[in-house]
């Protein structure tokens, strides 16, 4: 609207500052302000971007540009004191408890501001926009950023640069939470670039601040001058006892079953994206119901807060191509239209659409089109001819008339053909085209490739293909293929997580998608990957998620690697499918194959003629996910559903199409792929590859864990150097985790280990054990670092022996068995238990040995020397020691065979199954 000094036209402008305002009435007198940059008459004078100064003559153009440049030359004069504004809150009930909305407080110079708290949790947001349009194209110029920052918690980064930099993973995924609802909400036409930033200020540890940066974003765009169609909010649902709970706390999500995020309006949504263990479909729906009236109730007290303290929308900046020229689009290519849409295949369609499009392109931006219906020899009005007069007239100076523009009459003259813009033929041929694949559709009951609405694409599956991978799958649904890769590694390979709690968190599963542009045939940027990679990427890692064992039952660390190598609809998806069949490929005990699927939907069905019903379909590709009106992701299996995700382009969806395109068509499909997956050829191994580390766990004293690791970790390093294993894991409740690559490094590890940490019993035997010290009442012996027990000179032969230094020696090394262990925890030992009994005959002999007199005595040494060199027969089984029936015992070294000679070998008993176990060839555990 053309605002005149002289009349009582409104002027509605951006100010450029808050504590000048644009006009103030004193006297019944209105005084404007107007600034050099408002965007509105610096577009009038540099004659871009206006379709009012089209419509006028050159010599009123002038007269405008005039008026402007005079505007810009003054300037308000206020006198009195500015008091600042004062800031407007508002309190909104959400589930069992209120939020607070308040704006006019922080960012009063941005187009909208507020901050929102929950508790102690403070999010502040800002919408702010470029006072000059960018180009027009078919994506509305939005950008999100949000970002968490540690002050809000009371902490600095743990990292080696303190200071906020790049976003994380979480903080990416919360900016696509934000942006996904809001943008359909955007008015076409609307260029001017748009930047919501949103921080978390306060962090209290209860209350989540992803669903409360949504509010936050929609409340501050609706307060702006951005024009949109409705206030956007969103809230978080859980499922605690089966009960829903709206916005729950991290404590209580903990326990819930369901991680629902959901964003629309008062009416309708437009985002969901949750996830769950197998819930059914109902469920869903029924927790969708009860955010849906959450969001309502936010949304009507947003709107009594607009009303009351938002800026008008800069509605005359929309921009849209002019409405003839959908017209002239239809008369020129729509007939090809109709055949290139029948093309099957991506790529031919593609390369098609586009020398299509070429042609319109010469055609509406150089040639000029005259359309059909146009007639020709119509002679202009009167009123037209007088008005091109008025624009052609010149200045007369001293009577003098130009004799050319004199005797003028009006005659009939051809239609000029109509030139376009290049932009707004772009998006013009863009929405003719999707107009008409949407009509295909309704009309013919055919989608671009043959296929009915439920018709799923032919599936393909291979295990198996790369030999030194632990893992692999190639997954193919029609033009879609997906890669997965499974490594499988130790604690050390997990990801840590850095956030705004004080814990440090690990990911023990974590999912890499990757989309290059050769999957669609272009040539593009590599790099770090995007947001829709890290999006895409969370879904499928969610999905898969609750078919992974504990980690007790595998406790490897699972990266997956998802890389589309072809793509035409839900890439996503395709990496759900992979993912599981590379899982089972590299031997991870799953607990059930799952399947995703993508549905899509036509809302308008009247408009092609039919009955208005929305139409959905099953397994969409590019073009009908680009072409139509929503994008259902869905994983899971026949019992219920893992992951789902959902983003509306239209005016919103309501639960009874949920309820079709949830229950019906998606579940049909999911089992439609399920069947297909199991024809999967080469089908996955299930077991260990050979190039997979290998994991031993085994349990002990948690008292004894701190010898393990040594003094600054010096002991536990010294065990890797000498037994090669590749890494040792200690947890404090006794848990050692030992990660090599072959089955003799572990053993040895398992010996040194077992030595540090074991509590003799009773029973035990111990073997190639040192003598430590010797005295005349027996021997010393170490049966483990740091065990020593004594051996009694009684206990050392079956024969008689007056001193033990006459028959052993410092360093000498005999097999023991412990027959008593003292109140005191000392150690009693005895090699002749180990012996084998003596005769009769030798019996006699020992006794009449002893009755000799001391000048025999050297003689007595001599034959006590013999029966010392006496082989015995050592325990070479389990079976052959008298232990109880209750305990399970497990040969881990022997001397003649593993065993260092500097070191003792153990038969140790293990008193349950599960204190010690490797994980072997077939994933299982024990």
């Amino acid at each position: 609207m053309l605002a005149n000094p002289s009349t009582s036209t409104t002027l509605h402008y951006r100010p450029n500052s808050t504590h000048n305002p644009p006009f103030s009435h004193t006297n019944h007198s209105c005084k404007l302000s107007l600034s050099p940059k408002c965007p509105r008459f610096t577009n009038f004078a540099k004659s871009k971007c206006s379709s009012l100064s089209l419509l006028l003559s050159r010599r009123k153009r002038e007269r405008l540009v005039t008026v402007v440049k005079a505007f810009e030359d003054t300037s308000a004069v206020n006198d009195g004191p500015q008091s600042l504004p004062q800031p407007i809150s508002v309190k909104i009930p959400v589930g069992d408890r209120h939020i607070m909305v308040e704006t006019g407080h922080l960012g009063r110079q941005a187009s909208g501001s507020v901050t929102v708290t929950d508790g102690e949790t403070i999010i502040y947001t800002s919408v702010c926009l470029d006072d000059v349009p960018s180009e027009p194209s078919d994506f509305y110029p939005l950008s999100v950023n949000y970002q968490e920052r540690f002050s809000a918690a009371g902490r600095t980064s743990g990292g080696f640069f303190k200071r906020e930099g790049r976003l994380k993973d979480h903080e990416v995924l919360i900016c696509r939470l934000i942006d996904r609802p809001l943008r359909p909400t955007m008015l076409k036409g609307f260029y001017h670039e748009t930047q919501i930033l949103s921080w978390v200020l306060s962090y209290d540890g209860l209350h989540s601040p992803d669903s409360l940066a949504v509010t936050a974003a929609g409340i501050a765009l609706a307060l702006s001058e951005v024009p949109n169609t409705k206030v956007i909010a969103g809230v978080r649902v859980g499922l605690v006892d089966n009960k829903f709970i709206v916005n729950p706390t991290t404590k209580e999500m903990e326990e819930s079953k369901l991680d629902l995020l959901l964003a629309g309006t008062d009416s309708a949504i437009f985002m969901i994206e949750g996830y769950c263990n197998f819930l059914p479909e109902e469920k869903l729906l029924e927790a969708v119901q009860i955010g849906q009236d959450a969001v309502r109730t936010i949304c009507n007290e947003v709107n009594a807060l607009v009303k009351k303290c938002g800026k008008p929308k800069m509605l005359d900046a929309i921009k849209l191509p002019p409405p003839e020229l959908y017209k002239h689009m239809e008369e020129i290519a729509g007939d090809e239209l109709v055949k290139v849409l029948q093309i099957r295949n991506k790529v031919p369609r593609r390369k098609a659409l586009q020398s299509l499009e070429e042609k319109v392109l010469s055609i509406l931006t150089e040639k000029g089109y005259v359309s059909k219906d146009q007639s020709f020899g119509i002679p202009e009005t009167v009123a037209d001819l007088l008005e091109v007069e008025e624009e052609d007239e010149e200045v007369v100076v001293d009577g003098e008339v130009d004799e050319g523009d004199v005797h003028i009459k009006p005659n009939g003259r051809r239609s000029s053909p109509s030139l376009f813009s290049e932009v707004d033929v772009k998006l013009v041929f863009k929405e003719v085209t999707s107009k008409f694949l949407r009509r295909r559709i309704v009309e013919g009951g055919k989608r671009s490739d043959g296929r009915t609405p439920e018709g799923i694409r032919p599936i393909d599956s291979s295990c198996g293909l790369l030999p030194r991978a632990h893992g692999s799958a190639l997954f193919t649904r029609g033009e879609t293929q997906s890669l997965a890769v499974v490594t499988l590694g130790d604690k050390q390979m997990a990801q840590r997580v850095d956030n705004l709690v004080d814990e440090e968190e690990f990911k023990r599963f974590y999912l890499q998608y990757s989309f290059p542009p050769s999957c669609v045939g272009e040539v593009g940027r590599i790099g770090a990957p995007s947001r829709r990679e890290i999006g895409h990427g969370m879904l499928a890692e969610r999905a898969l998620e609750p078919i992974l064992p504990s980690e007790n039952d595998f406790p490897y660390t699972v990266r997956v690697e998802s890389t589309i190598t072809e793509s035409n609809g839900s890439s996503s998806m395709a990496s759900v499918c992979g993912g599981c069949l590379a899982l089972q490929d590299a031997g991870v005990p799953v607990k059930c194959m799952i399947a995703g699927i993508a549905m899509g939907m036509v809302l308008d069905t009247e408009e092609f003629g039919g009955d208005g019903t929305p139409l959905i379909l099953s397994d969409i590709t590019g073009s009908e996910d680009a072409s139509g009106d929503m994008d259902f992701k869905v994983a899971g299996n026949e019992d219920g559903v893992t992951a789902f995700q959902m983003d509306i382009k239209v005016g919103g969806i309501t639960l009874p199409v949920m309820r079709t395109a949830l229950l019906l068509q998606a579940r049909d499909g999911r089992k439609h792929i399920l069947a297909e997956m199991l024809k999967c050829s080469p089908s996955p191994s299930k077991r260990l590859s050979k190039y997979a580390p290998l994991i031993h766990i085994m349990k002990v004293n948690p008292e004894k864990v701190n010898i393990i690791i040594g003094s600054g970790g010096k002991k536990v390093k010294s065990i890797i150097e000498e037994t090669g294993v590749e890494a040792i894991d200690t947890q404090d409740d006794g848990i050692v985790k030992i990660t090599a690559k072959d089955l003799s490094s572990i053993e040895k590890s398992i010996s040194i280990i077992s030595q540090l940490t074991m509590v003799p019993a009773v029973g035990d035997i111990y073997k190639n054990c040192e003598i430590k010290s010797v005295a005349p009442y027996g021997v010393f012996v170490e049966i483990a670092p740091g065990h020593e027990g004594l051996c009694h000179i009684s206990e050392l032969s079956s024969n008689w022996l007056p001193k033990a230094e006459d028959a052993f020696k410092v360093g000498d090394r005999v097999d023991v068995k412990l027959i008593e262990v003292n109140g005191k925890g000392q150690l009693r030992l005895s090699r002749k238990a180990l012996l084998p009994e003596v005769t009769s005959e030798k019996s006699s002999a020992e006794q009449q040995a002893r009755d000799l007199t001391e000048g025999n005595t050297e003689q007595s040494k001599d034959k006590s020397r013999d029966t010392k060199f006496v082989n015995p027969t050592k325990v070479d089984s389990v079976e052959d020691a008298p232990l109880s029936k209750k305990k399970a015992y497990k040969r881990l070294t022997s001397s003649a065979r593993d065993g260092p000679k500097n070191s003792s070998t153990t038969v140790s008993s293990i008193a349950s199954k599960d204190e010690n176990s490797l994980v072997n060839g077939e994933a299982k555990i024990g």
